[in-house]
């Protein structure tokens, strides 16, 4: 027996726990104090953490290599070794490559429980481009409006000095219950700071907060741009800091000028004096922004948004200072940039890229021009994730209509015949693929239409190294606990194995992927052991680094082409686009002729949003769990109560939601919300059924991207960002039950429709 300091998978924050091994299997598990980021709250809060057990000999996992042996997607798997697997997987990956190029060969990738920087590397050094993901509505708007404006990535700094707190399109509550949420509370009884919630839907959040902003979906950047307008108006801007450290502002104030508080309402859905309130508030400097996937997910407006919120961060002098927002640092350990080794091909890389002269800034050439200014102020952003490929292009690339075809596939960690936009788009995509390998824990329904089902290592069976993405000097996690049970193999030892079948051996000098971090670590002094001991490696961050002097005596600056903060943008204008942001249009999901005609058929036309978190879930994982679907047994849709009234719907009732891409159903919740707007679950399956064809585990009944699309038609131009939280759909009461039950509990719903809350929430 032996105690052995190890962390969670199941969210990003990877809690550390000590776990007591008996020859070689976890026994028990207990909450680690002493190790980052230990909160006896949210621990007593998380229902995830004590599946630990259950799912390291859970029934339905995958625990040995799987050949398919008979038609896609028929459920008929072969066991081989790993050896087998992998001399298979590199001969026909090397014979694609050579009747094609390398850009034959996609990836996609989800988490939390996976390091990307494996499969990156691997895919680098193969000489394939196209790796995709959910960068595009998720993580890369920020980084990139935040490089644009500042020369690098920026935090919120909530301390004691900040006035205001903006939480914007994140529901912390239900997202991860994490350190940030339980901070709030403790805001929220101090008084201290006024914490403004803007979203649509009156989350348990927003019900915290002292201002919920209610939103009509996808006008953010028109509020954002009204908060600019009253705060230079009023004068109430650090005019200091804009003199001194800004460039663009006569621009940005006269660009602002008409969005009025009295334009902004109407088109908001919100009183006039909301807008003035907000940036009122804000202005009591130093304030902070948090944004989520809320304003990642609106579509053309995702980027102009994010460029207003750094302006509003700028022009209040919020920029690197305590309370407001933090500039972050370069890692001292290893950067992603050269763990994913990109620059080793970069050029073949470019070359390949589908998104080449389709999404100008989410591309090889703006990461080059980028890297001229990070290089020259020492820091190093990650290529592979603002260069992904865009899900519409690589789609088109595997129908055969791509600049050249991509006829292979390697799916870690996620499920995007139920995570990607357009289901039966994906699914006819897959099928015709010449190779499909998954890595995964389970059989999901991207994993039933595999030619080779792999097992990977899970929770506790592998070290973990979480960086975020090369953007911070801060990296948490710890080692494994154990060995991987079974014949699962960590991600790094897959590719590291592939990799070396196919040329890359002198990439893959470590073993293991705690020996490729302990390498990562060493430029910081820190040790493996010392790492895992304290379950982190982190410095303090100074403020005010523009202000510091280099060599030459000359202020730092900011890593932009003026060296200020650009509030017009100059990198964008080499791009054709606009220096300033400016509002898109909604995404629109059902032709006219459709809303015609199911109209008259007594539809109602709303907007549709989806892709907000809810407790116990993450987007489609543990709907396996017994526990959790007792808990959470329905894929909700939500409306306001005058919605509901419109649609001639109680709580409880069956709502059947269709666009032009196709149809799905969901159990009817009344919350407060803005009206004409419903919220449906997302990543709804059924795990109990048999995962293959045709059903693939019930992916059809009630999975919200059936009806979605991500088409780059009506996409953010610059990155190529589609909508899940800007779109249309028509709805009505459905005609008949859903099959996850017979029996929903309205009773139950309409509880806690009276208040938003259930019993326990209150």
């Amino acid at each position: 027996m032996s105690t052995v300091k190890t962390n969670c998978h199941f969210c990003g924050y990877l809690c550390g726990f000590e776990a007591e091994v008996e020859d070689g299997r976890i026994v028990s598990l207990a909450p680690d104090p002493s190790r980052y980021p230990y909160d006896e709250q949210v621990l007593q809060g998380c229902p995830r953490w004590r599946m630990n057990l259950d799912v390291l000999d859970g029934v339905d996992r995958v625990n040995f290599p799987l050949k398919r042996a008979g038609e896609r997607g028929s459920g008929q798997w072969e066991r081989i070794s790993w050896d087998q697997a992998l001399d298979e997987i590199a001969s026909r990956l090397e014979e694609l490559r050579e009747e094609h190029n390398p850009g034959v060969l996609a990836s996609m990738i989800g988490g939390p429980h996976t390091s990307f920087w494996p499969l990156h590397r691997f895919m680098s050094l193969f000489g394939s481009p196209n790796n995709a993901g959910i960068g595009q509505i998720c993580w890369n708007p920020r980084i990139w409006s935040d490089t644009i404006a500042f020369g690098w990535t920026i935090e919120p700094d909530i301390t004691e000095e900040t006035r205001c707190l903006i939480v914007w399109g994140t529901n912390p509550a239900e997202s991860d219950n994490s350190l940030f949420w339980r901070s709030l509370l403790r805001m929220h009884k101090a008084g201290s700071p006024k914490i403004v919630v803007i979203d649509p839907r009156l989350t348990k959040t927003a019900r915290i907060a002292d201002e919920w902003i209610a939103l009509k979906p996808g006008t953010d950047c028109t509020f954002a741009l009204g908060l600019l307008h009253v705060i230079i108006e009023e004068g109430l801007y650090d005019h200091g800091f804009v003199e001194r450290w800004c460039t663009g502002f006569d621009e940005l104030a006269a660009h602002v000028e008409p969005y009025t508080p009295e334009v902004v309402a109407r088109t908001c859905g919100l009183a006039a004096d909301d807008v003035v309130r907000v940036a009122r508030l804000f202005a009591q400097s130093p304030s902070a922004i948090i944004t989520g996937r809320g304003i990642d997910q609106i579509g053309e407006n995702v980027l102009p948004t994010h460029r207003a919120r750094t302006a509003l961060l700028a022009i209040c002098g919020d920029v690197d200072r305590p309370g407001g927002c933090t500039l972050l640092e370069t890692s001292e350990f290893t950067s992603e940039l050269k763990l994913e080794c990109t620059l080793e091909n970069f050029d073949q890389l470019k070359a390949l890229s589908l998104n080449r002269g389709r999404t100008p800034l989410q591309s090889y050439e703006s990461y080059e021009r980028v890297k001229t200014l990070m290089d020259a102020a020492g820091r190093e952003l990650p290529a592979r994730y603002l260069t992904s490929v865009h899900p519409d292009l690589l789609l088109k690339a595997m129908e055969g209509a791509g600049p050249y075809p991509v006829r292979a596939l390697i799916v870690e960690a996620t499920n995007p015949l139920l995570t990607y936009a357009d289901t039966h788009r994906v699914l006819d995509a897959l099928r015709g693929l010449d190779l499909l390998v998954v890595l995964d824990y389970y059989l999901t329904p991207t994993a039933a239409l595999a030619d080779y089902a792999l097992p990977a290592a899970g929770a506790m069976e592998r070290a973990t190294f979480q960086a975020h993405g090369g953007v911070a000097n801060f990296v948490y996690g710890g080692d494994a606990a154990v060995e991987p049970y079974y014949e699962r193999k960590a991600d790094y030892d897959v590719f590291a194995e592939l990799g070396r079948r196919l040329g890359q051996e002198a990439h893959w000098s470590d073993d293991t992927f705690a020996e490729a971090c302990e390498r990562a670590l060493a430029p910081t002094g820190l040790d493996w052991e010392g790492y895992c001991q304290v379950g982190m490696y982190a410095t303090p961050t100074p403020h005010f680094k523009h202000e510091q002097l280099t060599e030459a005596g000359e202020p730092r600056g900011f890593a932009t082409p003026s060296g200020k903060v650009e509030l017009a943008s100059s990198f964008l204008e080499q791009l054709g686009a606009g220096r300033l942001p400016e509002p898109g249009e909604p995404y629109r999901l059902c032709s006219p002729e459709m809303v015609e005609a199911h109209e008259a058929e007594g539809w109602e036309h709303l907007t549709l949003i989806t892709g907000g978190r809810r407790q116990p879930y993450n987007a489609s994982m543990y709907l396996n769990h017994p526990p959790f679907r007792k808990r959470q047994p329905y894929p909700l849709a939500q409306v306001s109560e005058a919605t509901a009234k419109r649609l001639g719907a109680q709580a409880g009732d069956v709502i059947q939601l269709a666009t032009d891409k196709g149809q799905a159903c969901f159990v009817l919740e009344i919350i407060p919300m803005v009206d004409g707007v419903i919220h449906a679950d997302y990543g709804w399956w059924h795990p109990e059924s048999e995962v293959r064809a045709p059903d693939f585990g019930g992916i059809f009944e009630s999975n919200v991207n059936v009806l979605t699309s991500c088409s780059l038609d009506q996409a953010e131009p610059l990155i190529g960002t589609w909508a899940y939280n800007d779109m249309d759909c028509m709805a009505r009461v459905a005609g008949s039950p859903l099959t996850w039950t017979a029996d929903v509990d309205k009773q139950a719903l309409s509880a806690r429709s009276a208040d938003g809350l259930t019993k326990e929430e209150r």
